[in-house]
């Protein structure tokens, strides 16, 4: 498997409901900005490949799991891990923890275990297997 590659993201008021728990839709918004900087970290910058290609990164398939509750003020890391690369897809494993005071291992707050992004079809197709794209 891939190198895992980790967010971390505070927990604000916007982010939970009046009990100061994440409210659950949130956390595909959390993985989507793992994914999103883990794509940065590789040299693809999205908006750069929409302006050249014509063509953008879509998810196309998502199951989560929700195990804990993140609360306001927390500090999670949000991971994503590549599984597996076709020519124009992408399948990840992607997981939200919490580090604990004392704990040898994070407590994982929710996993999605498959996400699946594709690219879109522009005036050019974006493939996988070439070099990243730099803005």
């Amino acid at each position: 498997m891939a190198d895992l590659f980790v967010h971390p993201i505070r927990i604000y008021w916007e982010d939970t409901d009046a009990g100061g728990i994440v409210f659950y839709a949130n956390y595909l918004k959390f993985f989507e900005r793992a994914r999103t900087e883990w794509l940065r970290h590789l040299g693809l910058e999205q908006q750069h490949l929409r302006e050249t290609t014509g063509g953008m990164f879509v998810v196309t398939h998502t199951s989560l799991r929700y195990l804990l509750p993140a609360r306001l003020d927390d500090v999670i890391r949000v991971s994503a891990q590549l599984q597996d690369k076709g020519r124009a897809s992408l399948s990840l494993v992607q997981q939200a923890s919490r580090r604990v005071r004392y704990a040898a291992t994070p407590e994982v707050l929710a996993v999605d275990s498959e996400p699946h992004i594709s690219t879109t079809e522009g005036p050019q197709t974006i493939t996988l297997d070439r070099p990243p794209c730099r803005g």
